[in-house]
């Protein structure tokens, strides 16, 4: 399918209650409102066509940014272009999903994210936070530079409070990844966590809950001293 092709199937399947939903979670036009479900059978489609991926990544359409991260083979890109995904980020959602998700998967995506969290740009620092969070869910304790983490997590606690809003939420997500997936940094984790206490996010008109990192932590871990790795961060 060509890029014009693929968009008119995404208009076709556009919702204005899903547009309406996604609007209370902070969605930019432009965008259709296809809900996530029906991307699926598209993706399947397109899977591994990374020049489609590309173009509609750059039309800075919501639906289209989403489908083309369902599609797209984070290895394959070059690291330049997962920056340019990072800067161009149509909204909250696409930092926090999309751009983790090829970040995750490419060799330069540590380094990347690293940067990116200090970013004065809002999406920016949220792609960072949720790329490091994504990347110590699926690379083995042995190939993650733990001190450079532990490090993190002492920045997390000293440098929170004062984030802005969103950013304040992923910066929670990292921690929790840490406490669920590294096993080195477990404890260090949970600390952070009972340092931070409830963190407070306005979520808008939404039903949206920031979980208790400790709490969140040891439902995730279900028993065990330390989560199995994931395969992908990809849902």
């Amino acid at each position: 399918m060509k890029l014009k092709e693929v968009m008119a199937a995404l208009e076709a399947k556009g919702s204005e209650s899903v547009k309406q939903l996604w609007l209370k979670h902070g969605a930019k036009e432009p965008f259709f409102g296809v809900k996530i479900g029906d991307l699926k059978p598209v993706a399947k489609k397109l899977k591994g066509e990374q020049a489609l991926a590309l173009e509609l990544y750059a039309t800075g359409n919501g639906d289209a940014q989403y489908l083309a991260g369902m599609i797209a083979d984070g290895r394959q890109l070059t690291a330049k272009q997962v920056q340019s995904w990072a800067d161009q980020a149509a909204w909250r959602m696409i930092a926090s999903t999309i751009v983790p998700w090829v970040a995750s998967e490419h060799p330069e995506g540590f380094a990347l994210a690293k940067a990116w969290i200090d970013s004065k740009k809002d999406h920016v620092a949220i792609a960072g936070w949720a790329s490091l969070g994504a990347l110590v869910a699926v690379v083995t304790d042995e190939h993650l530079p733990v001190h450079e983490l532990g490090a993190l997590l002492d920045r997390v606690a000293k440098t929170l409070p004062a984030a802005s809003n969103r950013v304040r939420q992923a910066m929670n997500n990292f921690v929790i990844s840490c406490g669920t997936y590294v096993a080195p940094l477990g404890a260090k984790a949970i600390a952070t966590a009972r340092k931070l206490g409830r963190i407070e996010v306005d979520v808008g008109d939404t039903d949206c809950r920031i979980p208790d990192a400790e709490s969140y932590i040891m439902k995730s871990r279900r028993g065990a001293p330390i989560a199995p790795k994931r395969k992908t961060v990809r849902c």
